[in-house]
């Protein structure tokens, strides 16, 4: 995409979609989007994005520093509400719930995913950084591979494919060439279809975009979410993102996903772990 073309913050697919009403305070409307789905269901970052957008909405703070979410039915395109409460209010953070529902047969509202968050300010944070970690070394952008390189549509690809991004580096490829290394990794490019640069609320769907891990463990099919948190550390940097995904354990039928995010200045700007469940056999 030509810079001239790029969208921009607040100008994009992104911020419309994830757009909310406020009905009354505390009580928002929206109608989400097909564009995010996946295997028909509204994937869990652009679900978390929603949410951390009506937060953002309703307490004194604009930025999520942590948020987690306890996803509790499928969500489905189409018209939903969301519900805030104000937990606590302080002078460097507020604390804040909030709850999506969208309605059965018979119109009852039916919840879909919770979360409990704190927000702050982050460009108000110092600049004092102290850490042993490192990005990820994934290969130039021109050497990894997107969903529209592959020969053949890619199994469980969906309509929130064309909204991303997403370059996966080679060595994390093995499931789409039917050898999967088992080493439960995921690395990829990632940015917003449109061009649009990351801010803190897409670094919330950035941590649940890339393809799971469970894949290069060789399983296949829907990953449900059962739980994410996230921590955002700073407003990224212009330009691509890097995401690192990986998994140490599966058992019972659920695994982990660890995440980081980092940005264009090699920052880590976001990092998150979610509980999936998988299906075995």
């Amino acid at each position: 995409m030509s810079q001239a073309s790029q969208a921009t913050l607040g100008n994009s697919e992104f911020d419309r979609d994830t757009t909310v009403t406020r009905r009354e305070p505390g009580v928002y409307d929206i109608d989400l989007s097909a564009g995010w789905t996946i295997i028909n269901a509204v994937n869990g970052g652009y679900l978390l994005a929603v949410l951390g957008r009506a937060l953002a909405d309703a307490l004194p703070h604009p930025d999520p520093f942590t948020i987690s979410a306890h996803y509790l039915t499928a969500s489905q395109p189409g018209p939903a509400v969301v519900r805030t409460e104000t937990i606590r209010t302080g002078r460097t953070l507020s604390t804040g719930q909030a709850s999506l529902f969208q309605y059965d047969e018979q119109g009852a509202e039916v919840e879909r995913i919770r979360v409990l968050a704190s927000y702050g300010d982050l460009g108000t944070l110092p600049d004092d950084v102290r850490t042993s970690a490192k990005p990820p070394a994934i290969p130039p952008m021109d050497q990894c591979f997107g969903p529209q390189d592959a020969p053949a549509p890619v199994p469980g690809s969906s309509a929130i494919t064309d909204r991303l991004m997403l370059k996966l580096d080679p060595a994390t490829l093995g499931w789409a060439l039917g050898a999967p290394s088992g080493k439960g990794e995921m690395r990829a490019w990632f940015g917003l279809a449109d061009g649009r640069d990351a801010d803190p609320l897409s670094l919330l769907l950035a941590v649940d975009a890339l393809p799971p891990t469970a894949f290069e463990l060789g399983l296949s099919g829907w990953v449900p979410t059962v739980e994410l948190t996230v921590h955002v550390r700073t407003r990224p940097a212009p330009g691509p993102l890097r995401v690192s995904i990986t998994t140490r354990n599966l058992a019972g039928g659920f695994l982990e996903e660890d995440a980081e995010v980092w940005d264009s200045a090699d920052r880590l700007v976001a990092q998150s772990r979610q509980l999936a469940r998988v299906r075995l056999g």
